[in-house]
């Protein structure tokens, strides 16, 4: 299973509960169902409405709401349906009586909501940006107390941002968190846009203060958190936008890739079509480029409008080859076979012996349980302590039932992979206290190799201890055929071995 998933993405439904916008839902619900035909064996595929699903939180419409939302549920095209809250889901202090907490009653996050993604890797943020929008200040009466008070919410998006990023169910992520996909839903855009020139919003001109507050403490944040994609809606106007900006983190300046970091900003038209203006969506795939062991990862993006007064959704940019436009991702997020092999082993309630021999060849086939000498002894450290983790998860799903020699063999596995880990931290200084944090750490990733000493240890005999590390994968060479796995461990090093 590669690392994939789609996002359908409708916004600005503006349902009133008064019915006459059913017919144009089957509608947009049959056109996104035609477009996600060929996303059936993607795992996760995510249905996202990003805010203003009523047009006023009156409980007729709010109940339309959860009518529109369950149908899209029943049609079985995704594994999940998530949503935001716009501008008019919000019970305003001007209006009296009759009115919903939108919030409550469709189950909106009210701050930040962080929704993990195991399979696929991805973070999907969910962020209110209600109360640090200026869409209330656009009939022009801008109290500067007001103002102060929206740039105070809009900065604190940044903290509740982060606050979601790192709340608990972190523990649960089976990779680095750095490693993750990270998408960001919200209602209003972040910074002006550069489309829909000709529209206006209550009589005003086209950017009538509607974004946020503090757009660049806010694109900061989500840089600093490796937010890849910002996904809105709130302008019924279809809009792409790239910003590269300087990594906070970076140390050094200059034209180098690690000093820029990019956010893909992509808005939605009102899915309904409403004001008068052309309809869409937006159906978002991540997934790799290539099938080569590490692949490129690439979000492709295919937008589609309905103009006005006709009832077919085409692709607006026919243009392109397939009517895609295609982004790199910017960072590596090939996974390590541990990873993956964690994730997959995660999602068995148990494992059959079949399952157990293919994880257990992906987890052992690899160049640092052969004869290589190109491989540093920190690599292998790394590698042993993310396959012993994974091991454990493996062992403790396989059935504890079977042959008594097949359970020492893959107890003996288990403490072979320790004395490997051990040998590796020995020669490079690691002492018994940084081991053991370690050993404990789930989340070990490449980026700790920065930490750790790449060269062996003033005084140590380097070719005897490699003496010993070929002793010890032999030694792992017998157990794992003992369970079989004939794959020749310690000896020379078979072609296309992962890393």
């Amino acid at each position: 299973m590669d690392r994939s998933f789609v996002i359908a993405q409708i916004s600005d439904l503006h349902l009133d509960g008064s019915g006459r916008l059913l017919a144009t839902i089957e509608a947009l619900a049959g056109a996104i169902r035609e477009k996600m035909a060929g996303f059936a064996d993607v795992s996760d595929r995510i249905l996202l409405i990003t805010g203003d699903l009523v047009n006023d939180p009156t409980p007729r419409a709010l109940d339309e709401a959860l009518a529109v939302i369950a149908s899209f549920r029943q049609t079985g095209l995704f594994t999940d349906i998530q949503a935001v809250a716009g501008n008019h889901d919000v019970k305003r202090p001007s209006q009296r009586g009759g009115r919903h907490d939108a919030y409550d009653y469709l189950h909106l996050p009210r701050t930040s909501k962080s929704v993990y993604y195991r399979q696929a890797g991805l973070d999907l943020v969910l962020l209110d940006s209600n109360s640090a929008s200026l869409t209330t200040l656009a009939n022009g009466n801008i109290d500067e107390g007001a103002y102060n008070a929206l740039v105070a919410h809009s900065a604190r998006l940044s903290i509740e941002l982060a606050g979601s990023i790192g709340s608990a169910g972190r523990a649960d992520y089976a990779e680095p968190a750095e490693n993750l996909v990270r998408v960001l839903a919200m209602h209003h855009h972040p910074l002006p846009q550069a489309t829909g020139e000709g529209k206006r919003f209550l009589g005003a001109s086209d950017e009538p203060l509607m974004y946020l507050a503090a757009p660049a403490t806010f694109l900061e944040a989500a840089t600093s958190l490796n937010v890849n994609l910002v996904l809105h809606g709130h302008r019924h106007v279809e809009g792409l936008t790239r910003y590269s900006i300087p990594d906070p983190r970076a140390t050094r300046s200059g034209g180098n890739e690690d000093f820029w970091r990019t956010i893909y900003v992509l808005s939605c038209p009102s899915s309904t079509g409403q004001a008068g203006d052309d309809a869409g969506f937006n159906i978002i795939h991540f997934g790799p480029m290539s099938e080569t062991e590490r692949p490129e990862y690439r979000f492709a993006i295919a937008r589609y409008s309905r103009p006005r007064n006709d009832g077919g959704f085409r692709p607006l940019d026919s243009n392109l080859p397939g009517g895609l436009i295609r982004l790199p991702a910017g960072r590596d997020f090939s996974r390590d076979p541990a990873f993956q092999s964690v994730i997959e082993i995660a999602s068995c309630a148990s494992l059959k012996r079949e399952q157990f021999l293919a994880l257990g060849r992906r987890l052992l086939w690899r160049r640092a349980f052969y004869d290589d000498g190109g491989q540093s002894w920190a690599d292998t450290l790394y590698t042993y302590l993310v396959t012993s983790h994974a091991w454990a998860d493996l062992d403790g799903k396989f059935a504890r039932s079977g042959p008594g020699a097949e359970v020492d063999a893959r107890a003996a596995v288990t403490a072979l992979l320790r004395q490997l880990i051990g040998q590796s931290a020995d020669v490079l200084g690691i002492d018994c206290i940084q081991l053991d944090e370690l050993r404990a750490n789930r989340l070990i990733n490449r980026d700790l190799l920065r930490r750790w000493p790449r060269l062996p240890r003033e005084g140590v005999d380097v070719q005897e201890q490699v003496r010993q590390r070929l002793q010890l994968l032999r030694d792992l060479h017998q157990q794992a055929c003992a369970l079989g796995l004939d794959l020749g461990l310690g000896g020379e090093m078979p072609p296309e071995t992962p890393p």
